[in-house]
């Protein structure tokens, strides 16, 4: 009988919810404590949870996904109406936490992992985006929202690897144009500016779905990319290969090398080919090949010119030092 009475409660709950008034999910995300400390645990099925968090979870780890700070963990109080991850259409969302909602919509959508989507409207952050359904559509944090998308393949992938064919890329004017290109990356053949025509015979239109398809793909996959430089159309077959940074990671085509930094271009993590290099956790990056950088975005933009070696001033205490990268 209790079985009974439980079913037709989430019946009615999710009838309730789905009608468009996100008061029940403000309540969902009340009773399931879903607001912890700075980060969010969203319960799921199979007495699972998602977190979304900078801190490394006391609780039993399934995986994690450094690049979207995102756990799958055991819950050792399951919820008894668990979320969802909402791939079906919906007529509207909110964000949302366990005090209010704000109906809103997406504005842009997530590029990768460099990119997260933005959406119109605003809480105290970590927050969730919820379809009236109270499913799950996305995490807004401070770099943007976390994608359905991103979210269900981690879910679903027993491994947390993302692929890379060497680019980052960006939306203009209904094209999508190449806006870096890895110069460590063997045999890279795309070059800045390139306008991205065709992706494994199908015509690129839109950033996001672009770099979903490449993050997605298996590693080693080949893939054919047509592209416009300049006047001239070329075709390139391309091998997916591991991606090493992007999202809550620096980004700066040097993580593959074993060097990540945080926003200020401190070094933040060092892999061991650069411990030879007499650098130390905290040294300050302030320039590449004999230009004065500010963020991430400028040191990924000027390693470009990398050919033979790259040579990178760093600052440590008041003094300076130069490392040559080969």
């Amino acid at each position: 009988m209790f079985r009974l009475f439980l079913a037709l409660h989430l019946f009615l709950f999710n009838l309730y919810a789905c009608k468009g008034g996100y008061t029940a999910c403000v309540q969902k995300a009340k009773d399931a404590h879903i607001m912890q400390k700075e980060g969010l645990h969203i319960p799921l099925k199979n007495a699972q949870c998602l977190l979304f968090t900078k801190e490394i979870p006391n609780i039993q780890i399934i995986k994690y996904d450094p690049f979207l700070s995102l756990y799958l963990a055991k819950d050792t109080k399951p919820f008894a109406y668990p979320y969802d991850v909402n791939m079906r259409l919906q007529l509207g969302s909110a964000i949302l936490n366990d005090k209010d909602a704000k109906e809103g919509r997406f504005i842009q959508g997530q590029i990768g992992l460099n990119s997260f989507a933005k959406y119109n409207q605003a809480l105290s952050l970590p927050a969730l985006i919820s379809s009236s359904c109270c499913s799950v559509e996305g995490i807004a944090t401070a770099k943007g929202v976390i994608q359905k998308e991103y979210i269900k393949h981690f879910l679903e992938t027993k491994q947390v690897l993302y692929s890379d064919i060497g680019i980052r890329v960006y939306d203009e004017n209904n094209q999508v144009i190449v806006d870096a290109s890895d110069p460590f990356m063997k045999d890279n053949p795309f070059k800045v500016n390139d306008c991205i025509v065709m992706y494994d015979n199908k015509k690129v239109r839109n950033a996001a779905i672009l770099m979903r398809k490449i993050l997605f793909s298996k590693l080693g996959s080949k893939h054919k990319v047509k592209v416009k430089r300049g006047a001239k159309f070329l075709t390139f077959w391309v091998q997916s290969q591991k991606r090493y940074g992007g999202g809550f990671l620096s980004d700066t085509f040097l993580e593959q090398k074993g060097i990540y930094f945080d926003e200020g271009l401190h070094v933040s993590s060092l892999g061991k080919t650069f411990q030879n290099y007499g650098l130390k956790i905290g040294d300050r990056l302030i320039q590449v090949n004999g230009v004065r950088i500010k963020n991430q975005n400028e040191l990924r933009r000027y390693i470009e010119n990398f050919k033979d070696y790259s040579s990178l001033l760093f600052e440590r205490n008041k003094f300076q030092f130069f490392v040559n990268i080969k």
